[in-house]
């Protein structure tokens, strides 16, 4: 179930930040011997694509640092980023890595599922993502959004390596974010329940 695991991270990793793992896996099989992708996603070692997608990169994590901005390249991202999932998943799950020798026998037969698969979970790290960024903004008064950013840029770089690496590990890096998620959720339920209880005190 390695390529699972590696096919996971690497969605995962896309939605924190849809770019850094499409650029680590094309930077990987370009410069070192640690992943060998199939034929059919070759094209991300490309010089090309490699340039293309570093600039996207860089204009992505510039705006993800902005309040206001950050919120509607959240919802550009919806987009981008579960796509970039499911091509991260595709391309991982099915290359020869230092732990996969064998990628094609996990979905040999239906190559679709791994894309797939790939959209779902990177649109649901982004979901737990566009809806923690603005309780981040309104508690610090924006100051937080720059060191959220880094620290999810932080985390997409090295699930990324991880999934390429040491795919095993990839199942603390899901854990993290479930329990961020949750976190996340339980606040926004707190200070709901507290606004509403305000509101009844005001007016009951």
């Amino acid at each position: 179930m390695l390529e699972a695991l590696t096919g996971t991270g690497l969605a995962a990793s896309a939605g924190l930040n849809a770019y850094i793992p499409l650029l680590v896996m094309g930077l990987l099989a370009r410069f070192s011997d640690l992943i060998d992708l199939p034929s059919g996603w070759s094209w991300l070692s490309n010089g090309w694509v490699l340039v293309i997608l570093g600039v996207l990169l860089a204009v992505e994590m510039v705006a993800d640092k902005v309040p206001v901005v950050d919120h509607l390249n959240d919802v550009v991202q919806t987009v981008v980023r579960p796509t970039a999932g499911g091509l991260a998943f595709g391309a991982g799950s099915t290359a020869q890595t230092v732990t996969v020798s064998d990628p094609g026998s996990f979905f040999s037969s239906h190559q679709w599922v791994p894309v797939a698969a790939g959209v779902l979970i990177a649109l649901c790290v982004h979901g737990f993502k566009a809806a923690a960024r603005p309780v981040v903004n309104v508690s610090t008064g924006g100051f937080g959004a720059p060191v959220a950013s880094t620290a999810e840029d932080i985390g997409s770089v090295l699930m990324s390596l991880l999934a390429v690496l040491m795919p095993v590990l990839v199942l603390i890096g899901i854990a993290s974010l479930v329990w961020a998620g949750v976190a996340v959720v339980r606040r926004r339920r707190r200070k709901r329940a507290l606004a509403a209880s305000g509101a009844t005190q005001l007016f009951g």
